[in-house]
């Protein structure tokens, strides 16, 4: 494990591993960077791997007031570290976070969302109005727990039954310690999931080449904002992995990524 400074002075905890140009993963909500830990192994032979944890998780620091401004610079200084550009892969809000820095002009020379939770149309009930304020207020009041059952079955959807089951496992202790950082996944997502599509031009800044990935077993709503994000991109492409979900089998997806990374624009 390495660390270093963000702009505003917040460490951010990495790992490094591999060798070739550098990538790094930007995971989603209630993640640390273990969790991108077996494709980062399947990539390094092809690659110099960035893993690392997003602020206020696992080793990195944190700030008391947060915006996406800061996850942006968070970035920045992993790219600096890299080399001063870098490919960029992002899973789900971490997808989100992504194309947000692409569109900031970061230095990234290709990006790859897998299922950033856009809601882009009616396969999917719109979620109006803010959760962050709702969220902010559980964790204030020490409901850590509450709160991440409030993300998940309110926000993602879990069954109920199913987010009983997490109650009872082993992680659901580490998902209650980063329950803070669920105002930042939804500070990134606010606006994106109101059903009303995506504006014209409102993705244009993000001109280097992305793929846009989804998972061909996951439900219509967060295939369709696949597609409609791949088309309202300058240089986007839609790709869709047969039998697969919002968390994909590494083994699967590290060759689709290795080429597309690989490949020359």
């Amino acid at each position: 494990m390495q660390k270093t400074s963000s702009r505003d002075g917040t460490l951010i905890a990495f790992e490094k591993q591999g060798a070739g140009l550098p990538l790094i993963l930007i995971g989603g909500a209630l993640s640390e960077r273990a969790a991108a830990a077996p494709l980062a192994s399947l990539l390094e032979p092809s690659f110099t791997v960035f893993s690392y944890d997003r602020r206020g998780r696992g080793d990195s620091g944190d700030a008391e007031a947060y915006s996406i401004e800061r996850e942006v610079e968070d970035l920045a200084a992993l790219i600096e570290v890299a080399g001063g550009s870098a490919f960029v892969f992002g899973h789900s809000s971490g997808a989100a976070l992504a194309l947000e820095c692409a569109a900031r002009a970061l230095p990234i020379a290709k990006l790859a969302l897998y299922e950033p939770p856009f809601i882009v149309d009616g396969a999917r009930e719109p979620l109006i109005g803010s959760h962050t304020a709702q969220l902010a207020s559980l964790i204030s009041s020490g409901r850590r727990g509450e709160a991440v059952k409030y993300f998940l079955t309110i926000v993602v959807q879990v069954p109920e039954t199913a987010v009983a089951r997490m109650q009872g496992s082993r992680m659901w202790p580490g998902m209650e310690k980063m329950a803070h950082t669920l105002r930042y996944d939804q500070a990134i997502m606010e606006g994106k999931m109101s059903g009303m599509g995506i504006a014209k031009g409102q993705w244009n800044s993000v001109d280097m080449p992305t793929l846009v990935i989804e998972g061909g077993a996951s439900p219509a709503w967060i295939r369709n904002s696949a597609a409609m994000l791949a088309k309202a991109l300058p240089k986007g492409r839609h790709l869709s992995l047969d039998g697969q979900t919002h968390g994909a089998d590494p083994a699967v997806l590290a060759p689709v990524l290795e080429e597309f990374f690989s490949t020359k624009p």
